[in-house]
């Protein structure tokens, strides 16, 4: 074993962690890689709130061997795709590992001053809330902790909101309204007992894919039923007992119709209602009136017979949980909306029970984390809000006398205050606001116009740091040492099984350097994040006189090799099931809520743009994007029509078009979807400058978020779209990592296995593109009738690169071509782009783990008679890995199978 490291990976308790700025880190050099006889690490995903543990063999160097953790309780040993595949993303492709101030590298003394005096400087001249951090569930909790009590404690402002914000903080709002406390009242082993489980606006089976599979295992043990609420049919609804296609933004409307259905139906729980719960003035007169099945059904626009069959099945089902995502909370009225569903749970007193309560499943990573420490503005630390009372106690803790003592801006409002004025110091850490910001155009005009910028990254060029005074290079998953806790409360460690490469540091180190040399050296003095776990831990439990749920006081005091050696565990046991809620009574809130009036289409804008996620992607593709098997799953940006709308506008397969809002407009490839409503439109958030020039969601959105959370409303968006012609088509594919820039209409990158793939359309003469070719041998081969071109270059016998572009011909198959890159001599046959004898061409992607395509699963379902899912899994691999795309599979053998059936009549 290597000294200084344990079996379970992090440092020892003996060799204390130490950083200085000259370059220096503690555990491991700079350039000494972990040694593979290391043996397995356990450590924590760095995607979704699931939390999935994982194993990390060290194979030497920057690659390692990817497992489940078949011990970690959220997944039993099971990865999805994104998870599978972090092996992939490991290398130093694209990573900052200097400090850079401007163009030029800095080395961490002369960095750190910078950020401390120009930040120092703000404050004396324009007072604490000039200053502002944007911050990250990509972050763990002990660079949470400290980020947060450094502004808040001792800047003295709340100017601290996180990307959490965009995807959760509603349900925080909804929760602490409810139950005085932000406390998810569920746990992951509550889906393997209940009877029924509801999901609201959550694409499952894409977005949390181990939670859908734990969904479908007891749903084949237990007879578990399902039901899907979500205006689109998405994978997560096939094989749903019901899925109701709401109108956007309907669901208060959905459950008030649902609960005065209880109501009626005698399904409420009068002693629970009395004993543990407090419902304001008006509350049942209001239920009780105007929610009726019809009613409701003409609000949702669903057929009232399908919401009976909705309604009938939640009230004869005690054991029920409703999971909730970005459908609810990304919305304009999304905390009146989470607020509605726990409503219907209290009042039928199904929650703090097994098998029964509401439950966000939302977040990042660390989402929880941050809301644990307090990295909201709207919240101080360790679950407290801004009450006299609770500043004077965290001031006592901290020790801090200037610790603020009313809500920050929240991120939507923080950002608009750049850009006028009022904040002129930001500091960014591990996200990329300039995309993932509603009304991203004018973020970009906030961070370009703001004084000082400071950008912590694991990525040197990304849409944010483009905009940097200052960059610093953080540490990155594989690199960090600390914890997380998950979408239901279970904390685990995320552990070191990299060398930090270059100058990279931990974020809490950075952070804690800079309070030092803003004069608070004593009060961040830390030199193991261990120290920092402590001290959260003991702030959480400081004159906790068991109002707050939030209590780690059993973990206050241990050591660093307990800490080292920490297994997951989850904080709170059950709640609620006592029946006594964190409220000065101790009593749940049924909160009144209202259905928002429901805009009709307008005739500059007559379509309803929704946003979100891709199955093998995350956020904006800076880890995903370097994965060549997750970026072939969905290649481009999509634009998702219904046929009927498609052909109204003249669109078809394939086409480009605009979608164009009154913030802005992007370019996407059209794909038809029978699963859209009539419409609506959807695209996902994924896509940056960084990789294609077009697809940028982010630039849509209205800018308008909830009144009580602040969250942004991504999911329901006035939009128009409008084909865009073209006159030639093509790809270009490049050897090695060095990315192109073809100067054209459409250009989108994606990795491919040692190299990149560029789809290219647009007008006038291709022949810019030739830019991009690198130098060697040119074969070249044209055809004037289809107006189609080739060009391959080859380099020392090997294939440099290739170009194909035609006007009006057919394009080949890139797989053969990509497959060449990696081939030691080629010939000037490549440009036929097929190898010798028939080739079968694989088809889009579908089982990303086994590199299965559409047209393979097509072939074996005629070919081999399959006649369910499990069969083609076990023909072809297909499904049996993460099993996110099993949704998919069952998909296209109802339709292929259809297909047979036609035919042999």
């Amino acid at each position: 074993m290597r000294a200084g490291h344990s079996a379970e990976g992090g440092c020892r308790a003996d060799l204390p962690v130490a950083f200085s700025g000259d370059g220096a880190n503690g555990c491991v050099t700079d350039d000494d890689a972990l040694p593979a006889f290391l043996g397995p690490i356990r450590t924590t995903c760095a995607y979704c709130g699931v939390g999935c543990g994982i194993t990390a063999t060290p194979t030497g160097g920057r690659s390692v061997m990817i497992a489940g953790d078949a011990d970690h309780p959220a997944n039993r040993g099971r990865l999805c795709s994104k998870g599978t595949h972090l092996g992939e993303t490991v290398d130093l492709t694209g990573r900052l590992l200097h400090p850079m101030i401007g163009q030029k590298r800095a080395n961490w003394g002369r960095a750190l001053n910078l950020v401390a005096r120009r930040f120092r400087e703000t404050i004396e001249r324009h007072g604490p809330d000039s200053v502002a951090f944007y911050v990250s569930g990509q972050l763990l909790t002990e660079d949470y902790y400290i980020a947060n009590k450094l502004m808040k404690g001792f800047i003295g402002s709340a100017n601290i909101d996180t990307n959490s914000r965009l995807c959760m903080s509603s349900a925080v709002a909804g929760h602490n309204r409810a139950f005085g406390e932000d406390i998810v009242p569920a746990s992951y082993d509550d889906l393997d007992v209940a009877d029924l489980i509801v999901l609201v606006g959550s694409n499952t089976a894409w977005c949390h894919p181990i939670v859908y599979q734990r969904i479908q295992a007891a749903r084949a043990k237990r007879g578990t039923r399902l039901v899907v609420i979500d205006p689109r049919r998405t994978e997560s609804c096939e094989g749903a007992d019901i899925h109701l296609p709401i109108r956007p933004g309907s669901d208060v409307a959905l459950m008030k119709g649902l609960l005065a259905w209880c109501d009626e139906a005698g399904v409420t729980d009068p002693d629970f209602l009395a004993r543990h719960v407090q419902a304001p003035d008006g509350f049942w007169d209001d239920a009780r009136s105007g929610h009726d099945l019809w009613s409701t059904a003409r609000a949702c626009d669903v057929p009232p017979a399908l919401l009976q069959q909705f309604f009938e099945l939640f009230a004869r089902t005690p054991r029920t949980m409703t999971l909730f995502s970005q459908g609810i909370n990304q919305s304009i009225r999304g905390t009146d909306q989470v607020n509605s569903i726990i409503n219907v749970h209290l009042a039928t007193g199904r929650i703090g029970q097994p098998g029964a309560a509401p439950f966000s499943i939302t977040g990042q990573p660390n989402a929880m984390g941050g809301r644990e420490v307090g990295g909201l503005a709207s919240t101080l630390a360790a679950h407290m809000d801004f009450a006299p009372e609770n500043v004077a106690r965290v001031r006592r803790f901290w020790g801090a006398p200037f610790t603020a003592t009313k809500p920050g801006l929240k991120a939507v409002d923080l950002f608009r205050s750049i850009a006028e004025g009022r904040v002129k110091a930001l500091w960014v850490m591990a996200t990329n606001p300039a995309v993932s910001l509603p009304d991203a155009a004018r973020v970009r005009e906030a961070l370009a116009a703001c004084p000082f910028v400071v950008v912590s990254d694991v990525i040197a060029n990304t849409d944010t740091s483009a905009h940097a005074h200052v960059r610093l290079p953080a540490a990155a998953w594989g690199e960090k040492d600390g914890t997380v806790t998950n979408s239901d409360r279970t904390i685990s460690r995320q552990r070191p099984f990299m060398a930090l490469p270059g100058d990279a540091r931990p974020d809490w180190w950075i952070m804690a350097e800079v309070a030092a040399r803003m004069g608070w050296r004593s009060d961040f003095s830390y030199r193991h994040p261990a120290e920092i776990w402590r001290e959260h831990a003991r702030l959480t439990a400081y004159q906790n006189d068991g109002q707050r749920l939030l209590n780690l006081h059993d973990y206050a005091s241990i050591g660093n090799e307990a800490y080292d050696n920490m297994q997951p565990f989850r904080w709170g046991d059950r709640p609620f099931a006592d029946g006594r809620f964190s409220t000065p009574d101790g009593r749940a809130r049924l909160v009144q809520v209202d259905q928002m009036e429901l805009q009709a289409p307008l005739k500059d804008w007559p379509l309803t743009l929704n946003t979100g996620r891709y199955r093998d992607h995350w956020h904006t593709m800076t880890r995903t994007g370097l994965s060549p098997k997750l970026a072939r799953h969905r290649e481009e940006p999509l634009v998702e029509v219904h046929p009927q709308d498609a052909a109204a506008l003249g669109l078809a397969q394939g086409d480009l078009a605009r979608v164009a809002t009154a913030q802005g407009d992007s370019l996407f490839r059209v794909r038809l979807e029978e699963g859209q409503r009539v419409g609506e439109i959807f695209t996902p958030i994924h896509w940056t400058d960084q990789l294609s020039t077009g697809g940028r969601t982010g630039l849509l959105p209205r800018p308008l978020v909830d009144p009580h959370s602040g969250q942004p409303g991504f999911k329901s968006t006035p939009a128009r779209l409008q084909k865009i012609a073209t006159e030639w088509k093509g790809f270009l594919i490049l050897r090695g990592e060095h990315p192109a820039q073809p100067r054209c209409l459409w250009a989108t990158r994606v990795a491919v296995p040692g190299g990149a793939l560029y789809e290219v359309a647009g007008n006038g003469d291709p022949a810019r593109l030739e830019e991009c070719l690198p130098a060697g041998d040119r074969v070249e081969a044209v055809d004037l009738t289809r107006g189609t071109r080739r060009v391959a270059i080859i380099r020392d016998g090997r294939l440099a690169a290739v170009l194909i572009v035609t006007r009006s011909g057919i394009l080949p198959s890139r797989d053969w071509l990509i497959g060449q890159l990696q081939a030691q001599h080629v010939g000037a046959s490549v440009l036929a782009a097929r190898g010798p004898g028939r080739q079968q061409d694989k088809g889009a992607t579908i089982c990303v783990c086994f590199d299965i395509g559409l047209n393979q699963i097509i072939a074996a379902i005629r070919d081999q008679d399959l006649i369910s899912v499990p069969a083609i899994g076990e023909a072809l691999g297909a499904g049996t890995n993460c099993g996110s795309c099993r949704p998919a599979i069952a998909s296209i053998l109802a339709q292929t199978t259809q297909e047979l059936v036609h035919a042999a009549e």
